[in-house]
């Protein structure tokens, strides 16, 4: 597996994890699958694994939603890319969403998933 292009993905929703994974898989990148925001929380604070972006949905089981990981991300990492993806919360991208992020609405086309990612990985710094 290329750590240099992992994604952290948290979707509850298994068909939802299915499209999103062949979607980046297509797209060049590799997923790693994260059913809770808690979970999410988890792989991130470890540091064990260097994700260059997260794809979250907003609305997940257990009490972390999408909005807190991508805030808890950036604490992490400021410039840390973060896609939201919601059916029903794009009114509130706004107030609660990270600057610099970028929000799909369900349904989306796999392409507009690829190329979100692309685009906030592209606008960042290269690793050193």
């Amino acid at each position: 597996m290329d750590d240099s292009l992992l994604i952290l993905v948290i979707e509850d929703d298994e068909a939802i994890q299915s499209i999103v994974e062949e979607a980046l898989a297509e797209g060049g990148f590799e997923s790693a699958i994260a059913a809770s925001g808690e979970e999410a929380v988890t792989l991130l604070n470890g540091k064990k694994t260097p994700y260059r972006a997260l794809v979250t949905d907003i609305n997940l089981k257990g009490t972390m939603d999408g909005w807190e990981v991508g805030k808890h991300a950036r604490e992490i990492d400021p410039e840390f890319p973060v896609v939201y993806m919601t059916g029903a919360a794009a009114d509130q991208w706004a107030s609660n969403g990270v600057p610099n992020s970028i929000l799909l609405t369900k349904p989306f086309a796999p392409a507009q998933l690829v190329t979100a990612v692309s685009q906030l990985l592209n606008s960042r710094p290269p690793i050193a």
